[in-house]
């Protein structure tokens, strides 16, 4: 949850996190009854889109947001009363922006696999669509030469910039699945002949990478693609790139409360790569969704068991790689920060000692913390994954059949905490839905078989 911006004035931030930790914890929203669950800071999402538009000041930007980051239709509503736009990369996130009230012209579509129903709703709909490669390209005219659509079209290149510290989350590197790659052996003039055939295509997409990429490697990549829309408007002769989608990729800090780097910070990159991005000559579109919402949510979950096994202290929780997959299996580039509560939700004071912190899946490496000095914990604790605002809760894996946890938004403003619903905890009826109950006798083929043959033995008096 958002912290640094109070913590500078002694602490507040986490008093205000503590704050919120007892009361979920005595109005039962974690305890016993419900193991784990996530929490949504939505006055720090607000203060973070804020943030965000003071730092681009009176540039022409369309801000959306990554709908992956936190795909949850309260979530994306706040965001859009916010005043927000929405990237999103699939059917199932795009149902989630129309109904979250995002309207169509502020929707940028984004994928490389996209089929041609999902190309064919989204320009019917006039959702802005960034066409991944040639072939799309080409699939896209087709759709447009049978139904003329208002959707700005756009072409996204790989500038192979390099990547980041993070492979998985570098998208600029020479063999990125990602957009055209500008500097393979012929792309870039295959990419002026393609605009140059397509008038309707106007704007060009970049996105360098998120979490592991420096500012100066996403300034490099933004300003391969205002160089590259400066030629193709330079052989067309007018400006038919409008717009740039300059993607978004700002990385977080795990590290501690403060928030570094800053969307001041990204933009004063961007104005020493690009002096002239600003100036109004390009509409621009930016695609940020983990600095949003990271530190502006946390999970919370009981400690079920403590022991120890091989001289190390392990504590199980119900927080493990069903929601922090990306931590459990790739826990150097994705640590997460621990704060610890006892039973009524109050700050721990004990004695430290170095601790394993496991979650409920049935395999060795479910560690959301390995070794870590941390007050002892004991059965009945509450464990607080801190930053976990994006990709943690809001999107878990269904290992173990283990239900999707509650998540519940709060505000501190006025005398209360406040808590609403954003998405209820998954009961056993629907794990046993979405696992095919209804259909349990589907695969009986051979029960089904051995009766059909008995009847025809009755049929025929054999």
């Amino acid at each position: 949850m958002r912290v640094a911006r109070v913590d500078q004035d002694g602490g507040g931030g986490r008093q205000r996190r503590n704050r919120v930790v007892r009361e979920a914890v005595r109005s039962g929203l974690v305890g016993s009854a419900h193991v784990v669950a996530g929490f949504v800071d939505a006055d720090g999402i607000q203060e973070s889109v804020r943030d965000l538009r003071r730092a681009f000041g009176d540039a022409p930007v369309l801000h959306t947001f990554a709908a992956k980051a936190a795909s949850l239709v309260p979530v994306l509503r706040l965001l859009a009363r916010s005043g927000m736009g929405c990237e999103v990369a699939s059917p199932g996130e795009l149902a989630q922006a129309v109904v979250a009230g995002f309207p169509p012209d502020r929707i940028v579509l984004d994928s490389p696999a996209k089929t041609r129903a999902e190309l064919a709703h989204a320009l019917a709909l006039g959702v802005s669509v960034n066409a991944d490669n040639f072939a799309e390209l080409d699939r896209i005219g087709e759709l447009l030469a049978a139904k003329m659509s208002t959707s700005v079209l756009g072409l996204r290149i790989n500038p192979q910039v390099g990547a980041g510290a993070i492979d998985a989350m570098s998208t600029a590197s020479l063999s990125s699945k990602f957009g055209v790659p500008l500097r393979d052996l012929g792309a870039r003039q295959r990419i002026l002949k393609a605009f140059a055939e397509r008038p309707w295509l106007t704007r060009l997409h970049v996105h360098v990478g998120s979490q592991g990429c420096s500012l100066e490697l996403i300034g490099e990549g933004v300003r391969a693609a205002f160089e590259l829309a400066e030629e193709i408007n330079t052989v067309a002769g007018r400006q038919q790139v409008t717009s740039l989608d300059i993607g978004g990729g700002l990385p977080v800090n795990f590290d501690d409360d403060e928030i570094r780097p800053t969307y001041a910070d990204y933009v004063r990159q961007l104005r020493a790569a690009v002096p002239e991005l600003l100036s109004g000559r390009y509409g621009l579109v930016t695609e940020f969704g983990r600095s949003l919402v990271a530190k502006n949510g946390f999970t919370a979950a009981v400690v079920e068991y403590t022991k120890d096994t091989g001289g190390r202290r392990i504590a199980l929780t119900h927080a493990g790689a069903h929601i922090a997959t990306r931590t459990v299996f790739m826990p150097e580039a994705w640590p997460l920060r621990i704060a610890v509560y006892d039973s009524d939700g109050r700050p721990k004071h004990a004695p430290e000692c170095v601790q394993d912190v496991a979650g409920p899946c049935c395999f060795a490496g479910d560690l959301v913390a390995r070794g870590r000095t941390l007050p002892e914990l004991a059965p009945g604790d509450v464990v607080v994954l801190l930053d976990t605002g994006g990709y943690y809760f809001s999107t878990p894996w269904s290992y173990n059949s283990l239900a999707r946890p509650a998540v519940h938004g709060f505000t501190t403003h006025g005398p209360e905490i406040r808590f609403a619903t954003v998405r209820r905890e998954q009961t056993l009826a629907e794990i046993l839905a979405e696992s095919g109950a209804s259909q349990a006798d589907a695969l009986l083929f051979r029960n089904a078989d051995s009766t059909a043959a008995h009847a025809r033995l009755v049929q025929t008096g054999a």
